[in-house]
């Protein structure tokens, strides 16, 4: 004699208390401030010609995949939020998951393949254009895509299946498929068992691969003769080490973590800081530790002047 709900009801990350008016005011500037920077750094990557190579076509589809994450989430959020109700389809709930987990997975191996073009750059200069040709470019953001793709399809489908007939709320400010599964009224501890195995895999794989590269980029860099070459070589790396300890450290304390030691609060914190201030810092960290990328914005900053000038 159970009914079946006809929606969910997201009940989000703030209340209308006047602090979290504020809070909120901070996200949608950080949500501004993400869709600038990171449009700005995929038109700076199309325009230069010296932006033209590997490093920079993977660094400006991580800044197409950061600018569609922080957008699945924050509009809807700020939306809830103004408007009130939270409500959200059966539909709308599963594409939310399909488009985050897709988004998810398509940055935990694009910044794996980013590690390894950096492991060739350093270690193998010589052969460098020759492995990372233009082909084999598509071919690994295409990867990335399809593997993201993969995870986030059966996640949500599996997710779906289930009958929900309990609480229509959703304590979070998401659909986030642990909590989802919360409302379901049938036993999902096999599914969620299974789940939890493949975010680890889906986490760990790529990080092995990033582990390994930037084991490998030490030892040469550590059997250089040249000062100069080892800084650079450090100063080209920083970057992409400070994204990728961003995005895997909030990843693997959300998903690696059992369910035991799970609590709503520290769950929709984390999820804050990798769907919201990570895609606002990526373009900042390697704009601002990347003299080519600061070069191109002053070009075109200079281009813009002078046209001003001019008229």
């Amino acid at each position: 004699n159970q009914t079946l709900i006809p929606h969910f009801i997201l009940l989000g990350l703030f209340t209308h208390s006047p602090l979290h008016f504020f809070f909120f005011s901070i996200i949608m500037v950080m949500f501004l401030v993400a869709l600038s920077a990171n449009g700005l750094m995929i038109f700076l990557i199309h325009v230069d010609s010296r932006l033209h190579s590997p490093m920079y076509f993977f660094l400006s589809w991580l800044s197409l995949m950061d600018l569609m994450l922080i957008s699945t989430i924050v509009p809807w959020m700020a939306v809830d939020f103004l408007l009130g109700g939270g409500a959200i389809s059966f539909t709308g709930c599963g594409l939310q998951i399909l488009f985050f987990l897709t988004l998810l997975g398509d940055e935990c191996f694009l910044l794996a393949f980013m590690a390894y073009d950096r492991y060739v750059a350093i270690s193998n200069p010589l052969r460098y254009s020759m492995v990372m040709s233009r082909r084999v470019c598509w071919i690994m953001v295409a990867g990335s895509w399809l593997f993201g793709l993969v995870d986030g399809l059966i996640q949500a489908v599996f997710t779906l299946r289930f009958p929900y007939c309990s609480s229509q709320e959703i304590d979070h400010f998401f659909c986030d498929v642990p909590t989802v599964l919360k409302l379901a009224c049938t036993n999902t501890s096999l599914y969620e068992t299974m789940i939890y195995v493949c975010c680890i895999l889906m986490l760990l794989l790529p990080f092995s691969v990033i582990s390994t590269s930037y084991l490998r980029i030490l030892v040469a860099v550590l059997c250089m003769r040249s000062a100069e070459g080892r800084q650079k070589a450090f100063a080209t790396c920083s970057s992409h080490m400070a994204v990728v300890s961003l995005f895997y450290g909030a990843a693997m304390i959300t998903y690696m973590r059992p369910q035991a030691y799970h609590s709503s609060k520290q769950d929709k914190v984390v999820s804050a800081f990798y769907t919201m201030i990570t895609p606002m810092l990526n373009p900042l960290i390697y704009s601002l530790r990347n003299k080519e990328v600061t070069g191109a914005l002053r070009k075109l900053l200079g281009r813009c002047s002078f046209g001003e000038g001019q008229g």
